[in-house]
């Protein structure tokens, strides 16, 4: 019970200073007149068995106990007369903080529709915008948004508080509406960027162990993309976004050809000549960045087409070397 009074006293004592803070103190106000008749019926009992206990058995009782006991009687009845005292001063006080409210909606009304001509005129639904500028003003908006939905969480609750009909801000909603479905967008988008930023800073040496991963990775984001709402496949950032997505699934199955043991240095020569790019392949510097600059999709049957006979150039090998090595040790000399 004891930290219970401290919590409420703790309310009332906190500065009246704006809608937010009076609304608290007007809560643990009403906590307290809720309680009085309640701690009354719980300090009784309490009472009448140290009275007992002190009738019959009074130099049992321990002096710490005994002090607690008083202390917490007298600190209920100090935050009852102080809340009586807060309670008459913010009578006073109502008036102000009313006329306040109601200026502060007005304000913010008109800050609304300004928002919202902004947002229409300068936000990240501007078109012909690139994306990463289009992510960069989402994020600014998003930010003034949260300073005004602020604003309205307070308000509301200021009308509440005072028994005012509740402010409608549609263009709120509808602004707020649209940063979600765009933030749903430009998230994806951001993963997508800078995971495959980290791609390609990949060693090539690293490759063959983690391309399972990638694949699994690039086919989660594909799923991603198609579950975003309808209504944003007309934006140039889910057109950039899809086609990035599509493209490195085309390319990972090629990257994993070109990271097989069967692919010898004959076959990177046979790759340079038909991209026309050059390929470090043999430098323990070379990255997936290197290889990513190149036109692969340009010339993927051709490169399909030397993945798949290294393969069989592999496997004709091995069969070679078995055939040889059989032969060999049956061999008399």
């Amino acid at each position: 019970m004891t930290d219970e009074i401290k919590q409420i006293k703790l309310k009332i004592e906190k500065p009246a200073n704006d809608i937010d803070s009076l609304g608290g103190v007007m809560e643990a106000l009403e906590e307290i007149r809720k309680k009085q008749s309640e701690i009354a019926l719980q300090f009784k009992p309490i009472n009448d068995m140290y009275a007992l206990i002190d009738t019959y058995f009074s130099n049992i009782m321990d002096k710490d106990e005994i002090d607690s006991k008083t202390a917490m009687q007298n600190n209920w009845e100090t935050l009852v007369i102080k809340a009586e005292g807060t309670r008459n001063e913010l009578q006073g006080q109502q008036a102000d903080f009313k006329m306040n409210l109601i200026k502060g909606i007005k304000a913010l009304v008109v800050d609304v529709k300004a928002f919202r001509h902004d947002f229409e005129t300068k936000g990240p639904t501007v078109a012909g915008l690139e994306p990463r500028e289009a992510l960069n003003r989402l994020r600014m908006f998003s930010d003034e948004y949260s300073v005004r939905k602020r604003k309205y969480d307070s308000y509301y609750s200021g009308e509440t508080l005072f028994g005012l009909p509740h402010t409608q801000y549609p263009l709120l909603v509808k602004t707020a509406n649209e940063i979600e479905l765009l933030d749903k967008l430009y998230s994806l988008y951001s993963k997508v960027k800078d995971t495959i930023a980290k791609w390609r800073e990949i060693p090539w040496a690293d490759i063959i162990n983690e391309i399972e991963k990638m694949v699994e990775t690039i086919d989660q984001f594909g799923r991603d993309c198609t579950k975003l709402p309808g209504v944003l496949k007309s934006w140039e950032a889910y057109k950039e976004l899809k086609q990035e997505i599509d493209d490195m699934t085309e390319i990972l199955p090629l990257v994993a050809s070109l990271a097989k043991p069967s692919i010898r240095n004959r076959h990177w020569e046979s790759v340079i000549e038909h991209l026309k790019e050059e390929i470090p392949y043999q430098s323990e510097t070379f990255t997936l960045q290197q290889l990513f600059k190149c036109p692969l999709l340009q010339f993927r049957e051709e490169i399909e087409e030397i993945t798949e006979s290294a393969d069989k150039q592999l496997k004709l090998e091995k069969t070679l070397k078995g055939e040889i090595i059989a032969y060999w040790e049956e061999e008399n000399f």
